[in-house]
């Protein structure tokens, strides 16, 4: 107890938005209540207009996890669409009273480690996101996400924030103190479409955030069909792309019901469900934090890739960051051949000409928009046979 009589306030808050989320919610609360942590915990639930039996597990579970000694406080709205993930995530903080958060998706469960090995990184980096490695399920799906979130070394932590993947350690195992939280945030509560989780971190490596991964796996990261990620669903082209393993066919848990207008004959539920031109958004915001993080460092560089990534990244680039760019290049022979790159679209006159070079012919810093861990190794033993050093003469973007 505070001084006066009042109840001291938890080290823990272990935030958790929750719609529709009956199907794995008895497993979700289960692991709040094994944790091993042996400071004082609370749980924070928001329930943003679930129209199922999410409140009734809810309160069963806020009797056990009391009995337990784990103060619970619950909030939410029964309006009849969901307001998002962002507003969720803020307003289970804003009733929360933990020093540190521990944020948790209604999908997932914890080892029961994860808050005391979580909370004693934060101690340790009290200006970091921690997050940590996953045990997926099913366990095949989505493998070469999976592989990414899991085996990246410390530095890459910070090095390959430009990827398609988004965040370097995913958003449901982050872990940080309030403190630093109120610094940064809140959460975007754009709804629908909106990346919440990475516009925060973008957010938190402007204001010289750390990451750091504790490096088991303590939380169960699923997947399932009614599972969508926000922040990796992009257009390329005028072509639709899920995440991926992801069909088209997939839904996310907040269901508003709507058409994707990138393919009429596929139904998606909204909330999580991002829009065409979002995704358009989307690789805007990584256009910039690139140019805004990175190449203002290099008076030039080279794209990796002459194809349609590695054009469409050069037709993103404010003027100033065209002109940085000497050269592409690849392994196409086909593509080598044509010996540039005519930007048709171009304002300019002359219009931009970019030579088109092999790799080995080519000089760094690079920008890569190949994707990793897709040609059975081919493109790393390339990109390892000229013995660069990750961040400062290279950096992925695909």
């Amino acid at each position: 107890m505070e001084a006066g009589g009042q109840p001291a306030a938890p080290h823990v808050s272990v935030i958790l938005p929750v719609h529709n989320a009956e199907a794995w919610l008895d497993e979700c609360l289960r692991s709040v209540l094994q944790q091993d942590f042996e400071g004082s915990m609370e749980l924070s639930v928001f329930n943003d207009a679930s129209k199922d039996k999410s409140m009734t597990i809810i309160e069963k579970w806020k009797v056990k996890l009391e009995d337990s000694g784990i103060l619970v406080v619950i909030g939410g709205h029964d309006s009849p669409s969901p307001r998002g993930v962002g507003y969720s995530k803020n307003q289970a903080i804003a009733q929360s009273s933990g020093s540190y958060l521990c944020f948790l998706d209604s999908d997932d469960a914890m080892m029961p480690q994860r808050v005391r090995l979580q909370h004693e990184a934060a101690v340790r980096h009290p200006t970091s996101i921690i997050g940590c490695q996953v045990r997926r399920e099913p366990p095949n799906s989505t493998e070469r996400y999976t592989r990414w979130i899991n085996q990246l070394a410390s530095d890459q932590l910070l090095t390959q924030v430009f990827t398609s993947h988004g965040p370097t350690v995913v958003m449901p195992t982050w872990f940080c103190s309030r403190e630093w939280f109120s610094h940064v945030g809140p959460f975007d509560e754009g709804g629908q479409g909106v990346p919440e989780d990475l516009l925060f971190f973008y957010s938190h490596l402007r204001k010289g955030g750390g990451v750091v991964r504790v490096d088991q796996s303590l939380l169960i990261y699923r997947y399932h069909p009614k599972a969508a990620t926000h922040s990796v669903l992009e257009r390329i082209g005028d072509s639709v792309l899920p995440p991926e393993g992801m069909s088209f066919a997939g839904r996310c848990g907040f269901s508003t019901g709507i058409l994707c207008p990138g393919r009429a004959d596929v139904h998606l539920h909204g909330g999580c469900h991002v829009h065409c031109h979002n995704r358009t958004t989307i690789w805007t915001h990584r256009v910039r934090f690139l140019e805004e993080r990175a190449l203002p460092h290099w008076a030039a560089f080279t794209i990796w890739n002459a194809g349609r990534q590695g054009r469409r990244l050069y037709r993103s680039l404010t003027a100033e960051s065209r002109r940085k760019v000497v050269a592409f290049c690849d392994v196409d022979e086909n593509k080598i051949k044509k010996g540039f790159y005519s930007y048709e679209d171009s304002e300019e006159r002359p219009k931009p000409r970019v030579p088109i070079l092999h790799f080995r012919a080519a000089r760094p810093p690079f920008v890569i928009c190949v994707k990793l861990d897709l040609t059975g190794g081919a493109f790393e033993d390339n990109l390892r046979s000229l013995h660069l050093q990750e961040g400062r003469d290279f950096l992925h973007f695909s």
